[in-house]
Formats: structure tokens, C-alpha cells, sequence
């Protein structure tokens, strides 16, 4: 099965950022008959291409309107159709149209060659009876198991015991705890993060809060997913501290430092906007001023363990239109490729 797009369509969405050599690529595939990512891999001038095989996804969030109001099947074709290798859930129903269970979840997944890679649950809950890591951990650990997971985490920050050292300290232990849990079944337990991740201890004005996480926990037990975006929105709001100190991180150099800590990553854009609170406005990707050519090949040149360890989900909050996003962000990471001599 081919896992390069087949839409005629996508020659005509690349991104604003897209080389013309790659433009014309996909047009003359489109009168071929061929995905424009296909094209791009018949250009032996363009170099290898950047997305390292199989490893493209996407976080289901994104087509949550979709979900419940298809189901899970056509959408599914429809990711298939664009070249999707993998999937992350965000719930097991999403209010899907019409009941389904895990194995038949699982099973559709598979009849589509999407492979589900991962799945977001709360954090914790005031309700003793609600589905989270705090509440229901064996539950979330069993469902994790019986979809086939290789990851399992949360998009919820360590706040649970507020936004001091010692709050975040004890959210580590509660995290270790859950990647020990993971462990035992052959998964690992990760992060999500938001903007707000990267602000600044309220006790301790001067230490960074995602300092602490990746200090306190324990490196053979959570892993983290950075959203991208939301990074490189941290770095716009928390780059000084609160007395005006600058104090400038960048997102990269986080993963560079460690990147087996980082299995999976959200590919979200941004255009840069200086007024915006986050620095920048979400948009499609491939549409926006992050660099995926540079983080992707930086990443993957760095880990010890090859080009197939990581996995890339695409995602966009509120897409104006589910399908379209999910067409032009595969067509957009599908044609980025390294030069030959790295440049």
C-alpha cells in the first residue's frame, strides 16, 4: 500500500514556503496520475526527503467534527487517502456517529494502515469515578493495552498541586509513577505541553517550571510530546522573567540536549505576529513561519537511535476546515527534503 498522497488536489495546495522545484514536480505528477510527494521523491537533486518514512500522523483532535458527525471509518479513509502512517487519539469515541468499541477502533485503524501510536487522557480529576491517570490508572493502562499503544500520556500540565518547585516535584513523583505503570505493559508514559509550561516558578521567580519537570522525573520513565507551536509560543511569553530579565530558551535546543526523551512531536504553524498574546496566529501547516524543514532534519540527525524513532503528528486547533488541513499538512511535511550537500 502506498502511503504517499493520491488527491490531485494536493498539487495545487503547497505551502507558500515550498521551493518552485518541488511545485513543478507536483504538477507534472499530477498529470501523471501521481501524488506530488511521489513526484518529489523521483527528484534525486532535492535529496532525501525530510519526513522520515512511516512516521507521519496526526492527532485526531483536529478532526474532531468530522469524527462525530462521520465516524471514524470515513475518516479514516480519508487519512489513508492522504498518506497518513499514524494516528493520536484524543478520547476513544470523540463523540463518534454511532457506538464503537476499542477492538473494533483498533481493527479499523488497521484496515486503513493507520497505526495508532498514542492517546491523550486527563491528568487527574476532583471525581474520584472519572477516567484519568489519578483516578482510573489500571482502566487507562488496560484500554491503552488493548488498542495496541506504544505511548500513553497526557496534554494536562503539572499543576495539579499549583505552579511552585515543590507543586511540580510532587506532579513528577505522580508522573514517574504513571511511566513505571507504563513501562510494566511496554509503553511509555509522555507530556503534552502548552505555552505554559515554559513560565516561571511562582516561589522562585528565576527557575523555569519545564526545568523541573525534566529534572524530577525520571528519563527511563515519562517522555515528552512538544507541541512545537505552543514552544515556540512559550518563548515568546516567557522569554524574560518577571522582573524584565531576559531569559531566552529555544524549544530545539530542549529536544537536541535529549532527544530520546521525545518520541512524538505536534506539528503545528504559526504566522508570526508580535501583537497575538502567543507571538503567533495558528494556521495550516506548512502555511506559517515555523521551520519543519530545520527542526525535522536537526532532530532526526541527532538521535541516536535513527530516522524511524520519532513520530510527527500534524494538528491544528481549530482548523477552518478539518479535511483541508489534513490534506495540505501531509502534502507540506510530504515535500520537504534536505539538499545534497545539507543545506
Amino acid at each position: 500500500m502506498s502511503r504517499t498522497p493520491h488527491d490531485p488536489e494536493l498539487a495545487h495546495r503547497l505551502s507558500r514556503r515550498n521551493v518552485l522545484g518541488v511545485a513543478a514536480g507536483a504538477t507534472a505528477a499530477a498529470l501523471l496520475g501521481m501524488g506530488p510527494a511521489a513526484a518529489a521523491g523521483t527528484d534525486r537533486g532535492k535529496g532525501r526527503p525530510v519526513l522520515p518514512p512511516g512516521r507521519l500522523g496526526i492527532q485526531l483532535y483536529s478532526l474532531r467534527d468530522k469524527v462525530s458527525t462521520l465516524g471514524f471509518a470515513p475518516v479514516f479513509a480519508e487519512l489513508e487517502k492522504y498518506g497518513y502512517d499514524e494516528i493520536e487519539l484524543a478520547g476513544y469515541t470523540q463523540g463518534s456517529a454511532g457506538p464503537i468499541t476499542l477492538a473494533q477502533l483498533r481493527r479499523l485503524a488497521k484496515d486503513h494502515g493507520l497505526n495508532p501510536i498514542g492517546s491523550h487522557v486527563n491528568y487527574y480529576s476532583s471525581d474520584p469515578k472519572a477516567y484519568s491517570f489519578a483516578t482510573s490508572l489500571t482502566q487507562v493502562m488496560d484500554d491503552a493495552q488493548a488498542l495496541g499503544l506504544k505511548h500513553i500520556g497526557t496534554a494536562s500540565g503539572p499543576f495539579r498541586y499549583g505552579s511552585t518547585v515543590d507543586g511540580w516535584k510532587r506532579a513528577a513523583e505522580d508522573f514517574n509513577t504513571y511511566g513505571a505503570a507504563a513501562r510494566e505493559r511496554g509503553m511509555k508514559f509522555y507530556q503534552h505541553n502548552h505555552a505554559e509550561e515554559f513560565s516561571f516558578a511562582t516561589d522562585k521567580p528565576g527557575v523555569r517550571l519545564y526545568d523541573v519537570l525534566l529534572a524530577e522525573t525520571d528519563p527511563g520513565l515519562v517522555y515528552l510530546e512538544m507541541d512545537i507551536y505552543w514552544a515556540y509560543a512559550g518563548q515568546f511569553r516567557f522569554g524574560r522573567r518577571a522582573d524584565g530579565t531576559p531569559a531566552p530558551f529555544d524549544p530545539l535546543k530542549y529536544v537536541l540536549d535529549q532527544p530520546e526523551r521525545y518520541p512524538l512531536f505536534h506539528v503545528k504553524d504559526g504566522i508570526k505576529d508580535n501583537t497575538a498574546r502567543d507571538g503567533y496566529r495558528m494556521t495550516d501547516v506548512g502555511d506559517g513561519d515555523i521551520d519543519y524543514k530545520k527542526f525535522l532534519s536537526a532532530v532526526t540527525r541527532h538521535s541516536r537511535r535513527g530516522r524511524t524513532y520519532h513520530h510527527w503528528q500534524a494538528e491544528h486547533d481549530n482548523p477552518a476546515e478539518s479535511f483541508a488541513f489534513a490534506r495540505k499538512s501531509s502534502e507540506h511535511l510530504h515535500s520537504l527534503r534536505e539538499g545534497r550537500c545539507g543545506d
